[in-house]
């Protein structure tokens, strides 16, 4: 799970939105701190940028970078600190800004938010090292006494709130070592490099600590976990509250887990703090001890003002591991025995932690975060131990959830020991069909699964049935809400009160359920709105365009809908051709990102002036630091510049893009830190990409060392693959192998299909073979494009490998599992984004990709995703290895 989601769950029911947009509404929690409602004074200006709002005097222009000071708050004294600093702030002429709402305060402080800019509630921007110190002086007295948390990337002055780092003052981006565009700095040598951000105080090699800032450096320093009685063995996890390690006695050598705890930090939903939970934690564990089913607290301290609680080790693995290794659905056609034998064991292992929630709650106790990340299995699978109390609470106290997993969290309406009923409802449907984070978005997708269980699996239909009258239930009503049977047909909307038919329509439902799809697009666009058109995935908020771009925003959709055969968008277009024009400070230059995709796009839409002006734009940028990649690097913009190139017939655009595959073959250094073999895979990030640019550019130039670099680039990204037990082959990611199509085999092996029509390789033949059983699985977790299952689609349906798995029918099951995701917006066919918490109408994460692969799949047109239009069939036979000569492909012949 990615956490960073979360976050942007609450402004909208149905989709991902940015934090502040809630806070604009005004009301209870979000409404403006008093400081944030007040009239600008006069010579000064005012700018609201997403979390923040900020002053600056108009006659004074801010450096471009240095010390800059921060200050952190409480919830409880943020609007008197917040006075505070704006006070002194005006009166000495100093910009600075500030997170304007109480809500947004919380956000930025919640368990899961961002560590790297945890804490930061007020910004000041000090005009130089003199002025900083007399500030940071005169801010520390003037806060004497107040708390807040401390911020993880700043050095911290004294004990109070007052915090520095030196960093960017002024918006200027620049790429990584990964390719990635971040804020900048401007080094010794006048180059921008990256302004990093990371979790941890950092001064920049160039730069020279202040001499007033060496006390507080010493007194971090002086504070050291050498001292205490335990060894830290290796990080768990990590949360913006603290740690969670294992760890060993120093005099014993025994195995424990530690759990660290900021004061002030990781808030839950109810404002309690990490070190709150974790005396939470201590508590509820003292009460429950001596039960098999629980962990034992063995100690706890404090080191500085972290907090620390000493558990047992509980020996085992979490249950969600369990799927990869059991679930008979990873499989393409799992038989009857495996489906029975799975049913056994799951019936088992819910039956295992029903009791010990029952144990937990005959103490007086309420688990209150039960989901399966925090149930440990045993190694001989006998026995269950439940892990992370830190939101537990006394029965007694009929409590709300105030911590909760996406998949398992419980309707505002439960209370007390119904958080628990409802989440062990939940994982009776999860241990058969783990799409349980659906029900945020409507609790009716419980019977649809149910029914969905129960169709493939010997499941006893009362099981299931309990299951979804507990997730119906209203807790306020007199009696009960009526599930239907596991087996029984679905409801309609006027049988079912407020709730929906799954799915509105079947995708498989071919061209009905591409017009549904395309209806659903089309009513959640939001003509009102700048920053977005159609809603997608956070990416959109992420950078600069990101609302426009070809993966997350509107380009990529408006790519889906004339792939698919809708009419026209002119709204969208129009939108789109606007912010075209100024795509502003900080938009990326990538295909799926940024600049180059919206360029290409426009001109596919039949825009060639505006799609020149933007291809222009790309000519001017120094392209050197880019990544080597297709997603936002070097491929991705070679290749948009060479069709560009193809469809204007601008020898500055060919030779641009020659220039980016020059760009892309260099030789890449791994990032500073990163892991040996642990280089980004696959097609959007890896090597594949680069192989896709290769290859079309072959296709123009007949020169065969492109082709050269092509097969390079794909052994290279083999050879970060793996074959799992039942032969398939996935990237291994460390902890976890791949199959999809963005970051996984499956781009791989769609990218060496294209390949095999110019030469033979043997090697890479039997590869994407043995690839194409990983988009065989009855399951995967998502149904998008570039994870989920719409990509395994989009592969089948255009392979000309043969064999088993590539038949219509074979494509048609895969078709049919999409059906699993399915959900309804406003009547019509949606699917969840990524995290599968919100809807999302993009091409890279939702409904518009789940579009072009049906269209691709089922429709007559030859809908088909960038740069890789459908093959010719039957495959010619490919010249051996060597040669240079390569068939007019369809690529060619479309394209011009």
């Amino acid at each position: 799970m990615n956490t960073g989601y979360a976050v942007f769950c609450d402004a909208d029911r149905h989709f991902y939105d940015a934090p502040h947009r809630l806070a604009l509404a005004g009301t209870g929690d979000a409404a403006l701190y008093r400081a944030a409602a007040l009239p600008v004074p006069e010579g000064w200006t005012s700018r609201r940028t997403g979390d923040w709002l900020a002053l600056r005097p108009k006659d004074r222009p801010l450096p471009a970078q240095g010390w800059k000071i921060h200050v952190s708050a409480t919830l409880d004294n943020a609007e008197r600190v917040l006075d505070a600093v704006r006070d002194h702030c005006l009166r000495h002429e100093v910009a600075f800004k500030f997170v304007p709402s109480r809500y947004l305060l919380h956000q930025r402080n919640a368990k899961y938010a961002d560590r790297s800019g945890s804490g930061k509630f007020i910004t000041v921007y000090p005009a130089g090292d003199d002025e900083c110190e007399r500030l940071a002086t005169a801010l520390a007295d003037l806060l004497e006494g107040e708390p807040g948390p401390g911020i993880l990337s700043d050095l911290r002055w004294g004990a109070g709130p007052v915090h520095l780092r030196y960093g960017s003052f002024t918006r200027r981006h620049c790429y990584d070592e990964q390719g990635e565009l971040r804020p900048a700095l401007e080094d010794a040598s006048g180059t921008l490099v990256p302004d990093r951000r990371d979790p941890v105080f950092h001064v920049p090699d160039w730069v020279t600590l202040p001499p007033f800032l060496r006390p507080h450096l010493e007194a971090r320093s002086a504070v050291t976990v050498r001292d205490m009685p335990y060894e830290v063995v290796r990080a768990l996890h990590f949360s913006n509250g603290g740690g969670v390690y294992e760890a060993k006695h120093r005099q014993t050598g025994r195995r424990v887990v530690l759990k660290e705890a900021r004061p002030w930090a990781g808030l839950a939903a109810d404002g309690a703090d990490a070190v709150t939970r974790l005396h939470r934690e201590r508590d509820a564990l003292q009460a429950l001890s001596g039960l098999a089913c629980t962990p034992e607290v063995l100690d706890d301290f404090t080191v500085g003002d972290h907090h620390f609680l000493v558990l047992e080790f509980v020996e085992g693995r979490p249950l969600n591991t369990f799927f990869a290794r059991r679930h008979p659905l990873m499989e393409a056609d799992p038989s009857a025995g495996a489906l029975a034998e799975y049913t056994d064991w799951a019936l088992r292992i819910h039956g295992l932690v029903a009791r010990a929630v029952a144990e937990v709650h005959a103490r007086g106790i309420v688990f209150n975060d039960l989901h399966l990340f925090n149930i440990m299995v045993s190694e001989d699978e006998s026995s269950v131990v439940l892990l992370d109390f830190e939101a537990a609470q006394p029965a007694a106290q009929r409590g709300r959830q105030t911590v909760a997993n996406p998949a398992f969290v419980a309707p505002a309406g439960r209370r007390g020991p119904d958080v628990d009923l409802y989440a062990l409802a939940c994982l009776r449907i999860a241990l058969f069909i783990p799409l349980t984070s659906l029900f945020a978005v409507d609790r009716a997708k419980a019977a649809h699964l149910a029914r969905v269980a129960a169709a493939r699996f010997p499941v006893p239909p009362a099981f299931l049935d309990e299951a979804v009258r507990e997730i119906e239930r209203d807790p306020a009503a007199a009696a009960p809400v009526a599930a239907p049977s596991a087996g029984a047909a679905p409801a309609s909307a006027g049988d079912r009160g407020d709730s929906v038919r799954f799915p509105p329509v079947e995708p498989g439902d071919w061209p009905r359920s591409g017009d549904s799809m395309v209806r659903a697009i089309l009513a959640s666009a939001t003509p009102e709105r700048e920053d977005r058109f159609f809603p997608g995935d956070i990416a959109q908020f992420a950078t600069a365009g990101g609302g426009m771009s070809v993966g997350y925003g509107t380009a990529g959709i408006l790519y889906a809908l004339r792939e698919s055969g809708a009419a026209p968008c002119p709204a969208a277009e129009e939108r789109l051709l606007r912010r075209s024009r100024d795509p502003g400070s900080g938009t990326p230059l990538g295909f799926y990102d940024g600049i180059a995709g919206v360029a290409w796009t426009l001109q596919r839409l039949g825009h060639t002036e505006p799609a020149l002006r933007l291809a222009e734009m790309l000519l001017s940028q120094d392209l050197d630091a880019l990544a080597p990649d297709l997603h936002g690097g070097t491929a991705g913009i070679g290749l948009a510049l060479d069709g560009l190139a193809a469809a204007t017939g601008e020898s500055a655009l060919r030779d641009a893009a020659s220039r980016c595959a020059e760009l892309t073959a260099r030789p890449s250094a791994a990032p500073p830190g990163a892991a040996p073999g642990r280089k980004r895979t696959g097609l959007l990030h890896g090597a594949a990409g680069r192989a896709l640019l290769f290859l079309r550019l072959h296709e123009r130039e007949r020169d065969a060392a492109l082709l050269d670099l092509a097969g390079e680039a794909l052994h290279d990204d083999l050879t970060r693959c793996v074959r799992g037990v039942s032969g398939t082959l996935q990237v291994d990611e460390g902890w976890r192998t791949m199959p999809y199509l963005g970051a996984g085999s499956v781009g791989i092996g769609m990218v060496a299909d294209d390949y095999l029509l110019h030469r033979r390789d043997d090697a890479l033949d039997t590869a994407r073979r043995e690839i194409l059983r990983a988009a065989q699985a009855t399951f995967y977790a998502q149904p998008a494009l570039f994870r989920g299952t719409a990509g395994m689609v989009l592969h089948l349906a255009r392979t000309d490998a043969g064999g088993p798995g590539t038949t219509a029918r074979d494509v048609r099951r895969q078709v049919d599992c999409l059906t699993w995701h399915a959900m309804s917006y406003q009547g019509h066919l949606a699917f969840p984004g990524e995290q599968m918490m919100r809807l999302s109408m993009d091409l890279a994460t939702g409904t518009a990709g789940v579009l072009l692969a049906l269209a691709a799949a089922l429709g007559e047109r030859s809908a088909h995703l960038p740069f890789l239009p459908p093959l010719p069939r039957p495959q010619e036979p490919a010249p051996s290895t060597g040669s240079s000569t390569a068939p007019t492909t369809l690529y060619e012949r479309k394209r011009s």
